[in-house]
């Protein structure tokens, strides 16, 4: 199966109102984008957008508050886009290092059950991740092996944003690896040399930075991922990101296509 390239739309949130950006995506070659939580709130205009430019959201993020105060508002919207794999991308930032390990645990079991009640809805419900997760607890345990092991048997899914892994001392292969069977998307981004591109907190474009992308995007197919989305937290240009991002992975995902063809 062919990749789905997709952007995260919080890369572009500087760049204008969204027609702006699906009109700079779609001229470069986008035919999907994953949109943040304040584009639910105008689910109707972002379906029309999308529509105008003959693309699709085919995951999106939304908050945990959201989830919580106004669950069934959340499926209707998403459903409305046309969404169909809901990630929950960072818990409130007060609670994000330093939380004991119960904290972890009760938000595991919250995530499972919110995910089985989607799922009733068609809608897949993941977790991205960022690098506090990997910090651990007072009593020494991982966050995150907290949160997955707490919501097993459920259909939570993982999206891995693999550069945030590495910020978090991970190894990406061993740690996709790890939760193979809950991956269902990646973040494909890329981190600048130390001491490079301090303006844009130190991100790279994609394929310009230090990780080793053929090898990342082989594993994370080898998982079965097929949705990748190019993600940059600060651009300095959005524009140059997306193109620059979009023409790397495309290349990656032509050889990897090839590859798959004629094995």
């Amino acid at each position: 199966m062919q990749d789905i390239i997709s952007i995260q739309l919080y890369s572009l949130r500087d760049y204008g109102n969204l027609a702006r950006q699906l009109e700079t995506l779609a001229s470069i070659g986008f035919n999907h984008v994953e949109t943040i939580g304040s584009h639910l709130a105008n689910a109707a205009e972002t379906r029309s957008l999308l529509d105008q430019h003959g693309m699709t959201a085919p995951s999106g993020h939304v908050g945990l508050a959201d989830l919580r105060e106004r669950f069934d508002w959340v499926a209707d919207q998403a459903a409305a886009i046309g969404i169909s794999q809901l990630y929950m991308p960072a818990v409130p930032p007060g609670e994000r290092e330093g939380m004991p390990a119960d904290y972890w645990r009760k938000l595991g079991v919250e995530l499972g059950e919110m995910a089985v009640r989607l799922k009733s809805r068609n809608i897949d419900l993941g977790y991205h991740n960022h690098h506090w997760e990997l910090f651990p607890c007072a009593d020494g345990a991982i966050p995150f092996d907290l949160l997955i092991e707490a919501s097993a048997g459920s259909p939570l899914t993982i999206e891995a944003d693999l550069a945030w892994l590495v910020r978090g001392g991970a190894d990406p292969l061993a740690w996709m690896a790890k939760h193979k069977d809950r991956l269902s998307a990646i973040h494909v981004k890329d981190i600048a040399p130390q001491g490079e591109n301090l303006d844009e907190d130190g991100w790279a474009n994609v394929g310009a930075g230090t990780l080793d992308w053929p090898a990342l995007h082989e594993a994370a197919r080898s998982h079965g991922v097929r949705l990748m989305v190019l993600e940059h937290d600060k651009p300095a240009d959005a524009a140059a990101f997306a193109r620059q991002s979009y023409a790397y992975l495309t290349g990656l995902s032509g050889e990897a296509a090839k590859t798959s063809r004629s094995a």
